[in-house]
């Protein structure tokens, strides 16, 4: 409605309404009051032509707001002999644009044969000659597209209506060179028709449109990284959109939280992730999984963080379950647990609302890597930390905080190792103590075995030694043998002589 106002107003030049009206869209839409009047100018210049101007021509207008006087220009192009195509070579651009649709039509032109058995085979011919031949010319002509494309960039065909000579420029504006712009002032009207208005109403709607896109856009894009709050307006999906003030933001299911239920007019803290520009206009993609989102909730609970004598260092988080962050202060005789926690643990108990419960562990940061990642492993009591090659850990912890250590699931350690930057082993002191008297029994049993030089020596004269008893018993098992043989045969002898 406030359009139709505007464009009424414009027209029959009521200046009171008119201004009224601009300050109402200035406001709404949140738009400066350059970009209004430079889009009404637009619109009463789009009027213009349409009633009194002619095809091809430039109008500028210029709309004064405290009076509402309008005045028109026509602009045209100062343009040489260089930088026209003659007559020659317009009437050549036009063969070589019609060379492909008069050969096209030459093939389809051919003569039907009379044949009626053959009609489909010969239409077909017709149609891959014709195919043929306007692949080829469109290929042929390509190479010559490529070869005129710079001077058709260099060259312009002269329409009366946008170019000017030179030499009829001078006369008009003496010093304008080639290449600049003469404005041409024109008779102001005020009578429009119908569809003059209605071209004017469209102007206006798509231009402020599209200064109402850019501005959300440049809005949100430096909101981008901060929370905002919105209102869950609908779910379609997989997705759910909130209204974050200007537009409706997109909290993707990547970025919804494990165990969260979203339903229509509940209200949301959500951390602008990014924001795209798409043909639909700005897209606001929203976080509530997002790590820094922790960070920026302590700014807003927090004061001493929010001026930056607490800093928070790092942030460790399992949307939903848990999270871990790690502060330091940066001026003496502040306490960066007390004032993150706050009296009674007030300011943290606000930021656990906020994200449903999920429970957040607050340590100290510390430079020194051992002190460090005792602090990231609380609430569990550690007894010792080794720093070991390769950016590894071995934590030593009490057989009875072992557990508690580890966390459920391995959460505790998983999120403290994802804080420090560490990748850290956990172990119970007495278990890691038996290792250790192991590693010892086990050295001290190598120490003791003889080197490979003397052992393989001693292998191989054992060998020999067994080979040797080998040789012997099978001599005496011979010899026995032998000797049996030889009473047997003295014993056979006799009682073949009583036989006899």
């Amino acid at each position: 409605m406030i359009f139709v106002i505007l464009i009424f107003d414009i027209f029959t030049v009521d200046i009171k309404n008119f201004t009224s009206a601009i300050s109402q869209i200035e406001e709404e839409k949140g738009i400066s009051l350059g970009r209004v009047a430079e889009s009404i100018e637009t619109a009463i210049a789009a009027a213009y032509k349409k009633d009194y101007g002619k095809k091809g021509q430039i109008i500028k207008a210029k709309l004064d707001l405290k009076t509402g006087e309008v005045k028109f220009w026509q602009v045209k192009l100062v343009v040489s002999d260089d930088m026209i195509y003659s007559e020659e070579e317009i009437e050549k651009l036009r063969d070589e644009e019609k060379t492909p649709s008069q050969r096209g039509a030459r093939f389809a032109s051919a003569p039907a044969p009379t044949h009626p058995l053959r009609l489909g085979d010969e239409a077909r011919k017709r149609g891959e000659e014709t195919r043929r031949g306007t692949r080829s010319i469109e290929l042929s002509n390509e190479g010559q597209k490529k070869s005129q494309s710079s001077e058709k960039e260099e060259k312009i065909r002269y329409n009366p209506e946008k170019h000017i000579m030179v030499e009829e420029a001078k006369k008009i504006k003496p010093g304008i060179k080639t290449g600049e712009e003469l404005e041409i002032p024109l008779k102001s009207q005020k009578d429009y028709g119908r569809i003059a208005a209605q071209t004017a109403k469209q102007v206006i709607l798509q231009k402020i449109r599209e200064a109402e896109r850019e501005t959300i856009l440049e809005e949100y894009k430096s909101k981008e990284g901060e929370i905002v709050s919105g209102i869950v307006q609908r779910i379609e999906g997989r997705n759910v959109y909130i209204d974050v003030g200007k537009i409706l933001g997109i909290l993707p299911k990547e970025e919804q939280v494990y165990g969260e239920f979203y339903k229509p007019g509940q209200r949301l803290k959500v951390y602008i992730l990014r924001v795209e520009e798409t043909s639909r206009g700005p897209a606001v993609f929203l976080s509530r999984a997002y790590p820094k989102m922790i960070s920026k909730l302590f700014e807003l609970e927090v004061p001493e963080i929010s001026q930056g004598s607490v800093v928070i260092r790092s942030i460790a988080r399992e949307a939903g379950s848990r999270s871990k962050i790690a502060v330091e202060t940066t001026e003496e005789g502040i306490d960066p647990i007390g004032s993150a926690v706050g009296q009674r643990g007030t300011r943290v108990m606000a930021v656990i609302n906020e994200l449903n419960g999920e429970k957040i562990d607050i340590i100290e940061y510390s430079d020194d890597p051992e002190k460090y990642i005792i602090n990231a492993l609380s609430p569990a009591k550690v007894l010792e930390v080794k720093i070991m090659p390769k950016n590894k850990a071995l934590c030593l912890v009490p057989e009875d905080q072992l557990s508690l250590a580890i966390g459920k699931n391995g959460q505790n350690v998983r999120l403290a190792a994802k804080l420090t930057g560490w990748k850290i082993d956990v172990r119970s002191s007495e278990r890691a103590k038996e290792g250790e008297e192991e590693e010892k029994e086990a050295k001290k049993k190598e120490k003791k075995k003889p080197s490979s030089a003397s052992a393989s020596a001693k292998a191989s004269a054992d060998k020999k030694a067994t080979e040797d008893k080998g040789k012997k018993e099978e001599k005496k098992n011979k010899e026995k043998k032998e000797k049996k043989e030889e009473v047997k045969s003295k014993e056979k002898k006799p009682e073949e002589e009583k036989k006899k």
